[in-house]
């Protein structure tokens, strides 16, 4: 048994519950001096797993929504808890907010309504199947998931617990929202490629042992990957593959949604990928059942679109107005927190719900996979796996250390 999990024995675990409800789990609001939030009965209590980079951001923007009580927040590197503990408590005029090491201290506890997720994109997956099968509604980071398997494992929580679950992307902000109208009015005539550039696939990784840094729970950090010894270097996880699919999944989770859903092929997937090869695809190469390819490279900007009409890029929005077409947005007020919220006391359907986030992110994993192979891959995007190739295949899951595992 890891160090971690016997820090959270039944025992262990029940007490550290008890010992942060020295102080009141649920604040009412004229306690904090907050008149103009809702009653207690009506707010909702959160937690936020994993308070570094975007996780600080999405935690003090939740913590923004009148509606909301933020009472606890874990990370695995001390720093980061700390830090945030007293950013929360500082909102609230309090000292109430947990900080917790392992995340099973927020999901487990029966106040919390729903959590965000903010960790290194390999426990995504893990802490957001064990917060719905708890009750909780959860709101996470983009990329939602690692390998294919994960975003339909995913899918098959969501629909069993009935949960709301959002993942995080800007797909229809800016001048995402501008060339969607542009495509889907017709404006371009036919769309027959899309240019769009993110960051390329992770790496292995293969880096020499260094002291553990104080304050940080490795293992825990490391959780269902696979067991090495630290390195600091490894804190940058979007750089390696058994924690990340690189910029690709990254920013690929809202470049190439956002193309998608213009394109309105979000809910489905390429037939063929192929490789960069030097001389009939210059980049990678996404082909559809239509004849529509998308490439990962080419756009000037971030996106290029290319009709039989005419040619738009990042950057054109004020050169060429976009008809006045209805495209469907976020629910509520205050961008995708919001949707997510509203969606929480609706029960409705967030934005990005998990069949989108799961379509989008695959199509940048299974890209990945091809750059890894570096050969051409044959996809079947209802069945969702490729066609007569069992290695790559065998790509679409990966094996969990345990006791990570996901039943």
């Amino acid at each position: 048994m890891s160090q971690t999990m016997q820090r959270l024995s039944r025992r262990r675990f029940l007490g550290g519950i008890l010992a942060t409800a020295t102080a009141p789990l649920f604040i009412p609001a004229n306690a904090l001096g907050l008149g103009d939030r809702p009653a207690p009965s009506n707010r909702l209590v959160f937690g936020s797993i994993g308070v570094g980079g975007r996780g600080s951001g999405n935690t003090k923007s939740l913590c923004g929504f009148s509606e909301v009580q933020m009472v606890a927040v874990c990370d695995v590197r001390k720093d980061r808890r700390d830090a945030m503990k007293a950013v929360v408590d500082k909102i609230y005029g309090n000292s109430s907010c947990a900080a917790v090491n392992d995340y099973r201290e927020i999901t487990r506890r029966d106040d919390i309504d729903g959590i965000l997720i903010g960790t290194p994109d390999h426990w995504h997956v893990p802490i957001a199947i064990d917060a719905m099968r708890h009750g909780k509604d959860v709101f996470s980071e983009k990329p939602e998931t690692l390998t294919v398997r994960e975003g339909q494992q995913l899918i098959e929580v969501v629909r069993r617990t009935g949960r709301v679950y959002s993942g995080g992307s800007q797909r229809i902000w800016g001048d995402y929202n501008w060339f969607h109208r542009m495509v889907r009015s017709g404006a371009l005539g036919e769309v027959k490629e899309v240019f769009v550039n993110v960051g390329g696939p992770s790496r292995p990784s293969n880096l020499p042992e260094e002291p553990i840094m104080p304050g940080l729970d490795w293992d825990l950090w490391l959780g269902p990957a696979p067991w090495v010894p630290f390195n600091r270097q490894l804190l940058n996880f979007r750089a390696w593959r058994d924690y990340s699919g690189g910029g690709m999944t990254d920013w690929g989770a809202h470049s190439f949604g956002g193309a998608l859903f213009a394109c309105n092929l979000h809910m489905t997937g390429p037939t063929e990928i192929h490789p960069p090869d030097g001389k009939d695809y210059k980049y990678l190469t996404y082909i559809f059942a239509n004849g529509l390819r998308i490439y990962h490279g080419g756009a000037k900007g971030q996106h290029t679109f290319r009709g039989t009409k005419m040619e738009v890029s990042t950057g054109d929005m004020k050169r060429f107005p976009a008809p006045n077409l209805y495209i469907p947005n976020y629910k509520g007020s205050g961008g995708i927190l919001g949707d997510f919220l509203h969606c929480v006391k609706t029960r409705q359907q967030p934005f990005r719900h998990v069949e989108v986030a799961h379509r989008t992110v695959s199509f940048c994993h299974i890209g990945n996979i091809c750059y890894w192979l570096n050969r051409p891959l044959k996809w079947d995007p209802v069945k969702e796996v490729f066609i007569g190739d069992d290695e790559a295949n065998r790509w679409l899951s990966r094996p969990r250390r345990a006791p990570y595992q996901i039943a």
